[in-house]
């Protein structure tokens, strides 16, 4: 039986360990993904801070946990240190989106509160009223953006910001990307603010301008897209809700209009 997109491709920028699902979703549309693995995960510069944090878990009385990468990484590094993720009772874990407390529970963690959107801002409005008096452990990606902990330390909060891994770009990536834009591409997804500005960062490696001439940015939610706009691509659709199965049928929506230019 034919799928309504055959044929369609669309560019897949997650890092290769999670392109997995949302690759699995187009596939079922009928889509081709192309993998432009342009995030991959590493561990942070330092330890020290990282590495302090977990040996007194207990001076917290929340910790927040910004994507499955930070879960993954606080896991690892806590076996090096032979030490259990293991939190007080008095400690109460907040998750970014059901993918993170997920991965969370599957760690062994209680996942306390889940803000309604993946946008990590809505987390603030999920805390309302619970912070003032508090010290939190915030635990995410290095050179993060500081609207959050900047927020909860003006609703009285205390709040330390730890660097659990860090987002660097593939070496392929720039060259993966010029074969995929030659071969041509109908759609890009962008999945974080990082799969914006790392694979504007390879377009310019490569030579190619960016945005894309006649390719549809797809956003999985609004910080995406603000990203997106502030490099000068208005996104075609965004995610709702803000997920992976929100960003296929964002795809499918997208690609059942008409197309934006030929670019084949």
């Amino acid at each position: 039986m034919s799928l309504p997109l055959a044929g369609r491709r669309v560019l897949v920028t997650r890092a290769a360990h999670q392109a997995g699902k949302l690759s699995d979703g187009l596939r079922a549309l009928g889509v081709e993904p192309v993998e432009v693995p342009i995030l991959e995960i590493r561990p942070p510069a330092n330890f020290r801070q990282l590495d302090a944090a977990l040996r007194q878990l207990d001076l917290y009385n929340w910790l927040i946990l910004t994507s499955a990468n930070t879960v993954k990484a606080l896991a690892e590094r806590s076996a090096c240190l032979g030490l259990q993720l293991t939190l007080p009772a008095s400690v109460k874990v907040t998750a970014i989106g059901e993918a993170t407390a997920a991965s969370a529970r599957k760690a062994g963690l209680s996942v306390m509160l889940i803000p309604e959107s993946y946008v990590a801002e809505s987390l603030l409005e999920s805390l309302t009223g619970q912070v003032s008096g508090q010290r939190i452990l915030l635990a995410r990606a290095e050179v993060a953006r500081d609207v959050i902990p900047d927020a909860l330390r003006k609703a009285g909060a205390t709040v330390d910001v730890v660097d659990a891994y860090r987002n660097v770009m593939p070496e392929p990536a720039p060259e993966q990307l010029r074969r995929a834009l030659a071969e041509g591409i109908d759609a890009a997804t962008f999945t974080s603010s990082s799969s914006v500005t790392h694979l504007a960062e390879a377009a310019e490696r490569s030579g190619i301008q960016f945005p894309f001439a006649g390719v549809s940015a797809i956003s999985i939610g609004p910080i995406t897209s603000q990203t997106l706009r502030a490099l000068g691509w208005e996104p075609a659709a965004e995610a709702s809700p803000s997920d992976i199965p929100g960003l296929v049928q964002a795809v499918a929506c997208t690609l059942q209009r008409p197309p934006l230019t030929s670019h084949r």
